[in-house]
């Protein structure tokens, strides 16, 4: 009897051992990939992922990767993202300051909101420059917590004013403040928003639109940018309540017959936004701040504006005096009227215009088809940790972040990039300091005008070829701009041979640029 039972003892406990090493079998990797996902309470994004020369030369700066252990070995090389900014001694041609509040404020409708505001209000003031002039804008932070930044959507600024928390400054906490300047050197339709915790502050109220005008030489020379009726359409969702410049319902506008009107529509949610007329045709005047050449009038169908994108939407008001209807995703929108502004919603068009083939062609002044860099940013999704919790998460090129690919480039470089979406969901990429070309979608080649994009919606299983001269230097994001996704790992970014940042992503300054 005793013999039996030391044997079963003897059993039991190989088989508690053969247990426990069954689960750490199981366990122990799901540890290592728990600890590895953890992120340093400090780091720079110059020191994150792995590098990807795009088939170019290294350069003469090595990227360390690993960690921001790694950034002293950056520390003083090449030129610093500070330095990287508008004439210093050149005065503002606009001037403006905005102060940042949290608080409890009404949109013209009546309804109150809980959030934030710029100058007592939501969408923030609208600025307007005209191209060549430099806009200087004075940023304070009166209460908002955790800090703020303000980033220019679509508007290629030097890098030091590009307005990232962590990688071009820091963000600006209570009681402190920081100064933008940029030369305006794009007639367009823009925004600016918050660029510190964005998928919170944007949602709360920190955003507003920028226009830049077409210079007066440019009217003289240019048909299509003479005098025409401007009306901004920004459109935002407070606590889902879409508002179209903070109203709610219909925007009226005076338009007499046969005035030419533009209505610049921007979409600052996180998803596609059709936008269609009524009541008259339309031409599809410009895309991201971008001229489309040889635009055609359009008849039922809509535009697709990308999260984060622009579209300028141009229509002649008719003679008769009926009201024109612009829809911005909905049945609300913009109505165009002069007698009447009784103009019923038009059900959105089942046909989509097809910006590929929409316009006429127009050389590029630079060739795509001998590029010096050539990228890959495929976006796919899988189960694993993001700073130590699990989930299901966005990865780009296989990887998760931060293990995310840093692109280099030199000042100079003709840069071609595939874009492809194999997540399972659509994501609105957008990539700072630049604008580029699209080439083909599907692997079908563009043949319309050039579309020039810096907010490019790529959809579940559609791939994009674009390209661009990289001309602008700095340290840039390339993010997905629903932005949650962007604070769930869909981020990358573009580095310039020779640029550093003195900024990291926590610290004293406690940054979020996601």
């Amino acid at each position: 009897m005793e013999r039996r039972s030391g044997d079963g003892n003897a059993g039991g406990r190989v088989r508690l051992a053969v247990a426990g090493a069954a689960t750490m079998a199981v366990l122990g990797p799901l540890v290592w990939l728990w600890q590895a996902s953890l992120l340093p309470e400090t780091y720079s994004v110059m020191d994150m992922g792995h590098v990807d020369y795009g088939g170019g030369p290294r350069g003469a700066m090595a990227h360390a990767g690993g960690g921001a252990s790694a950034h002293g070995a950056h520390a003083g090389a090449g030129r610093d993202v500070t330095r990287l900014v508008a004439d210093p001694d050149r005065r503002a041609d606009v001037a403006v300051t905005m102060v940042a509040r949290k608080e409890r404020f009404r949109l013209p409708s009546g309804r109150a909101f809980e959030g934030f505001t710029l100058n007592g209000q939501s969408p923030g003031p609208v600025i307007k420059a005209t191209k060549g002039q430099l806009v200087q804008v004075r940023l304070i932070n009166e209460s908002v917590p955790g800090g703020i930044t303000l980033h220019w959507h679509g508007m290629d600024v030097p890098n030091a004013a590009d307005g990232v928390a962590g990688v071009t400054q820091d963000a600006v906490g209570i009681g402190k403040e920081f100064t933008y300047r940029f030369v305006a050197d794009q007639a367009g339709t823009f925004w600016y928003h918050s660029h510190q915790m964005s998928h919170e502050q944007v949602r709360g109220g920190l955003l507003g639109a920028l226009v830049v005008a077409p210079a007066a030489q440019d009217k003289a020379t240019d048909e299509a940018a003479d005098e025409a009726m401007d009306v901004v359409a920004l459109v935002h969702l407070y606590n889902g309540v879409r508002t179209v410049n903070g109203r709610e319902g219909d925007v009226p506008v005076q338009a007499p017959p046969g005035t030419r009107v533009r209505v610049r529509v921007i979409n600052t949610e996180y998803g596609l936004m059709p936008t269609w007329a009524g009541g008259a045709p339309y031409r599809l005047a410009a895309v991201d701040g971008t001229e489309v050449n040889g635009a055609a009038p359009v008849r039922d169908k809509a535009v697709a504006v990308a999260a984060g994108g622009r579209a300028d939407i141009e229509v002649t008001m008719p003679e008769d005096g009926s009201p024109v209807r612009i829809h911005l995703g909905g049945p609300a929108g913009v109505v165009l009227g002069s007698a009447s502004y009784a103009a019923p919603p038009v059900p959105r068009p089942a046909a989509m215009l097809d910006l590929l083939t929409y316009g006429a062609p127009a050389p590029l002044a630079f060739d795509p088809g001998r590029p010096d860099r050539r990228f890959a940013y495929d976006m796919g999704r899988r189960p694993g940790f993001l700073d130590g919790v699990p989930g299901l998460w966005w990865t780009i090129n296989g990887h998760l972040y931060p293990d995310v690919p840093m692109f280099h480039v030199a000042e100079g470089d003709v840069v071609r990039m595939r874009i492809s979406n194999d997540s399972g969901e659509a994501h609105p990429m957008h990539l700072h300091g630049h604008h580029a070309v699209v080439l083909s979608r599907d692997g079908v080649p563009a043949t319309g005008s050039p579309w020039w994009v810096d907010s490019l919606e790529v959809g579940a299983g559609e791939s994009y070829e674009i390209a661009f001269v990289a001309d602008n230097p700095g340290v840039w994001m390339d993010h997905c701009h629903n932005l949650p996704h962007a604070s769930e790992g869909l981020t990358a970014h573009l580095m310039y041979e020779g640029v550093t940042t003195p900024f990291t992503v926590g610290g004293p300054a406690a940054n979020e640029p996601e």
